[in-house]
């Protein structure tokens, strides 16, 4: 028989409903007006008419970006920089976060040293430009991925999850045959998928939005990502140019440009989240321990 809640609860269950609700309207408010604005006329966004629903209904600022092959050419870029420096970073943070959960281990000390100092000091932009260009990565993919390649704050994460795994388990899998490899291969990573598409969706999304990396280390119009194309669009449709004198297209341009960007950037995240998001419960309960 199902047990009745207290009216203790019911209170607490309706507030909570009533308080997430109100969460769930302040952060999808916002998002729609953008959707809408993307869709709007450029007099109505100037007048301020725009708000749930697009007003004046135009598509030209979508079709003039998406009819450029240019744009095409900087998003395959910005899947393929994504994609690369995700995988990357991952091996590179599994293979710390694991190296520094084990407490036994000699000089574990320096080595969490190290990668904490990074989060607090770092070179510089003129010295970290010099050094990119001295080892010659300057206008290929790697001036993307190696010099962002490890997130302190992520390690550290991870590392905290490692630590949080049962011994017993890697203890069992040695006394099998298990090299450390093998242990990592076969027994943490699987316990650890809600970790791992935690910290895949983290560094997808940053590389994804990073643009002045590419900025700084890119000269050539055909290697750019996407936020730098629409970035460099923005720039030139507000650039200060004269309304009085500008045609149509480019005032509507001007007018819906900023959330154009931000729908075509944000979009293909929104899409692929909750294809990441049903491995975290699943991660998690792969890797309770009951006992």
């Amino acid at each position: 028989m199902r047990q009745r809640r207290s009216r203790g609860e019911r209170v607490f269950q309706a507030v909570n409903g009533v308080i997430l609700t109100g969460v769930v309207v302040l952060t999808l408010v916002p998002f729609v007006n953008i959707v809408a604005r993307s869709f709007s006329g450029e007099h109505e966004i100037r007048s301020g008419q725009v708000g749930l629903l697009p007003r004046g209904f135009n598509l030209t600022t979508y079709k003039v970006v998406l009819s450029d092959s240019m744009f095409w050419t900087n998003y395959r870029n910005t899947v393929l920089y994504t994609v690369v420096a995700t995988a990357v970073s991952m091996v590179l943070t599994v293979c710390y976060a694991y190296v520094l959960s084990k407490k036994d281990l000699r000089g574990r000390g320096a080595l969490v040293g190290i990668a904490v100092f990074t989060m607090f000091f770092t070179g510089g932009l003129i010295p970290n430009y010099v050094l990119v260009s001295g080892l010659g990565l300057r206008n290929s993919i790697w001036a993307i991925v190696l010099p962002n390649a490890i997130n302190v704050f992520n390690l550290l994460v991870m590392k905290a999850f490692f630590e949080s795994l049962p011994i017993e388990l890697e203890e069992a899998a040695s006394v099998d045959g298990l090299s450390t490899y093998g242990v990592l291969l076969k027994i943490v990573l699987p316990l650890s998928k809600a970790m791992i598409a935690t910290m895949i969706l983290f560094y997808a999304v940053s590389f994804w939005n990073s643009w002045f990396p590419a900025f700084l280390y890119l000269d050539r119009a055909e290697l750019f990502p996407v936020t730098v194309y629409l970035r460099n669009l923005i720039a030139g449709a507000t650039g200060g140019a004269d309304q009085s004198a500008a045609s149509d297209t480019a005032l509507q341009i001007g007018a819906n440009i900023q959330a154009v960007t931000i729908v075509l950037t944000v979009l293909p995240i929104v899409l692929v989240y909750p294809f990441i998001q049903r491995y975290f419960v699943r991660g998690v309960m792969l890797g309770a321990v009951k006992g």
